[in-house]
């Protein structure tokens, strides 16, 4: 298994002791109750250098953890390997296996010079249900189009 993937299918234990974390008073709405606990949350990650945060919630624990999940996502957008096959089950968006199988897609587009219509085939999947696939997650979409020549067009 790739470092990348590895970094994705770890448990949060393992992720957060290869990260410095980072607390502190969050800022926007939310008067005394936020600015008199340090909740919200930095994750660095060591190894690849990339950083995430979160402070939408009061409790510190909710924190770190959204922010080691978008910190998965920073890396399965940051880091290509040579394309591999999707894991067999079909994932949601709220499936533990997200971020690896958004790097698996990820590298396929890039193998495909960011076109869907090449690598959509080598999915499994029509070219229509992997561009819906991908407009379903904003940050998603955003990274593929940024890659593109010629932007896609919702659904």
């Amino acid at each position: 298994m790739s470092e990348r993937n590895r970094w994705l299918t770890v448990d949060d234990m393992e992720l957060s002791a290869q990260c410095e974390l980072e607390f502190f008073k969050g800022s926007g709405n939310g008067g005394q109750h936020r600015n008199k606990t340090s909740s919200a949350a930095r994750v660095r990650h060591l190894p690849s250098g990339l950083t995430a945060e979160d402070c939408s919630d009061r409790s510190q624990h909710v924190n770190r953890a959204c922010a080691l999940r978008k910190l998965r996502l920073k890396i399965a957008c940051e880091f290509r390997e040579a394309p591999s096959a999707l894991p067999r089950s079909r994932v949601g968006l709220e499936h533990t296996e997200y971020p690896l199988w958004c790097a698996i897609v990820l590298d396929h587009l890039a193998f495909a010079d960011w076109n869907p219509v090449q690598a959509a085939p080598r999915l499994g999947l029509t070219t229509s249900a992997l561009v819906k696939l991908l407009y379903r997650d904003p940050d998603l979409w955003q990274n593929v189009n940024s890659h593109r020549t010629v932007p896609l067009r919702k659904p």
